[in-house]
């Protein structure tokens, strides 16, 4: 079982609409939340980046699409917004030399409980199915994935 460490925004840790809850649910022990802060990055990320065997879902220019060839033990993912996200990557330089991977989404994200979505990207939930599939945790993913139905089915 592959490990998940969801850099979260601040902001999602109120909201409603935020998947990331239903991921640290369904995975327990192999899922970390972490609070992003700008100034004072979390010691405990910094270990598990320094012990390397890890990448950052995060799709730039040189991100690979993620592969079961290239399997990392532990995946970060930018929880928040793309807005957010953006903001995390790009004021938190201890992030810029993980090897980056991304995701080619098999359809469209059937999240739709917030505005201006942008298209063909997936929410935390959704990115975090993909990431447990291609690494062959099929079971996990499945499981997540009906969570993340009944959640959307009940917040509509």
């Amino acid at each position: 079982m592959i490990n998940i460490i969801l850099l979260t925004h601040q902001r999602e840790l109120k909201k409603k609409t935020n998947t990331g809850s239903l991921v640290v649910d369904a995975l327990g022990d192999h899922v970390k939340l972490i609070t992003w802060e700008r100034a004072n990055p979390s010691c405990e990320l910094l270990g598990s980046i320094a012990q390397g065997s890890i990448a950052l879902l995060y799709p730039v220019g040189d991100s690979k699409i993620i592969s079961p060839i290239d399997a990392h033990q532990s995946y970060i993912i930018i929880d928040g917004t793309w807005q957010e996200a953006q903001k995390i990557y790009n004021r938190s330089s201890y992030l810029h030399n993980l090897p980056t991977v991304k995701i080619q989404p098999s359809g469209p994200s059937a999240y739709n409980l917030r505005r201006n979505q942008r298209p063909g990207c997936l929410c935390t939930a959704e990115c975090v199915i993909e990431v447990l599939r291609h690494n062959g945790c099929d079971g996990e993913a499945s499981d997540l994935q009906s969570r993340l139905t009944g959640f959307l089915n009940q917040s509509r």
